[in-house]
């Protein structure tokens, strides 16, 4: 798999917990940079409301619960992709 995923959450957010953890067991081999909107204004300005925020290549995925259905479907994207 090369999308590269990103997890946007902030400190003392149970939904950020919540998150990582059906990432962790969803697509447990799967390597997510985590980054802190409270860190940098402009993230925090445009993400705050919506953390935690799951993004594949920048886009978003999804936001406040994991969508498997449309990360499955980015991660089928790009195995089919890859495999051309």
């Amino acid at each position: 798999m090369s999308v590269r995923l990103t997890l946007l959450v902030r400190a003392y957010c149970h939904l950020c917990d919540d998150m990582r953890m059906a990432l962790a067991e969803h697509v447990p081999d799967v390597a997510v940079l985590e980054i802190d909107v409270d860190a940098d204004a402009a993230l925090e300005a445009r993400w705050g409301a919506w953390v935690p925020v799951l993004l594949a290549e920048g886009r978003e995925v999804c936001h406040y619960r994991l969508d498997t259905r449309a990360l499955d479907a980015i991660l089928a994207r790009s195995a089919g992709a890859n495999s051309l």
